[in-house]
């Protein structure tokens, strides 16, 4: 199958690209920066601007946008609203201006879209919560339903853990200095993948027909931020006595509540349509990846 796949150089992309050469698909693979070659992929421009080039795709996995972490100012909060919502419109309007265009969408979302819901187990057919990411995360979502031409798949995915990027990378240096440690009060639930199953999840989205709508791209065994704190210092095997107050966070702005919020989110679609995952459990998906 021939597969476009936006933010192909981002953290996610990188996986998902070598997963999809790996098992004989061709990737055009939609960037910024088309001159910067990726290797086995055909390089085609992506921008907020203009619609892209869809041509000869038979799937399009767009995951272009800025990326969530760090200060939310309100420029880049600004710049996480427009790079989700132009960067999906212009890729409806692709859409809709072909006569035959590709057969199925898997647009990037998040589970941000439910917001901070406490104890509350998560489905899909979870309503939309508050906030700032879950506004942003409706906005992007109805973008993505006006393609009408084509099945969509709106992929909600949680705290991807990898090594070469994302949050856990940015977690690292405090924990394997020993200052690691919960969050607030540390009982906050924290839905999160592996890589790899990020980038299974999102093939297996584009090669399966009855996939569509909502999917929580997220593990089926959250765990609470303090269980979570405690099993990464296990796996490094540094200690993890360092709690971080909430009142220590207000520097991140608004996103702050990302950290504090909690979303106990699960693959409910997935598991229903039969998706195995290989890192159901914290515990063995760190060791595989830190160990």
């Amino acid at each position: 199958m021939f597969i476009g796949i936006t933010g192909a150089s981002g953290f996610v992309g990188r996986s998902l690209v070598e997963l999809a050469l790996q098992r004989g698909h061709e990737v055009i693979a939609f960037t910024r920066s088309p001159q910067n070659q990726i290797p086995g992929c055909e390089m085609r421009p992506f921008s907020l601007t203009a619609p892209p080039d869809l041509s000869g795709c038979e799937a399009i996995i767009h995951l272009a946008g800025e990326s969530v972490v760090g200060l939310w100012t309100r420029s880049k909060m600004q710049r996480i609203l427009n790079s989700r919502v132009e960067g999906t419109r212009r890729i409806a309007e692709a859409f809709a201006s072909m006569p035959a265009p590709p057969e199925v969408l898997v647009s990037g979302s998040a589970i941000g879209f439910y917001g901070n819901r406490l104890e509350e187990e998560l489905t899909e057919d979870a309503p939309v919560g508050t906030g700032f990411l879950a506004d942003t995360t409706a906005l992007w979502e109805a973008e993505a339903l006006r393609v009408k031409n084509a099945r969509v798949v709106l992929a909600r995915t949680s705290l991807v853990l990898g090594k070469k990027g994302g949050a856990l990378k940015a977690m690292l240096p405090a924990f394997r200095a020993g200052l690691g440690g919960p969050i607030g009060n540390g009982q906050q639930w924290m839905s999160w993948i592996h890589e790899t199953d990020q980038a299974r999840l999102l093939l297996f989205a584009a090669e399966n027909l009855e996939v569509c709508g909502p999917l929580n791209a997220s593990a089926p065994w959250p765990v609470r931020n303090e269980k979570f704190t405690r099993e990464l210092a296990r796996v490094l095997r540094r200690p993890a006595f360092f709690r971080v107050p909430a009142w220590a966070l207000r520097p991140l702005g608004e996103f702050r509540h990302e950290l504090l919020d909690s979303k106990r989110v699960l693959p409910q679609s997935a598991l229903a349509h039969g998706f195995g995952f290989q890192f159901p459990e914290l515990a063995p998906a760190l060791k595989h990846l830190l160990g």
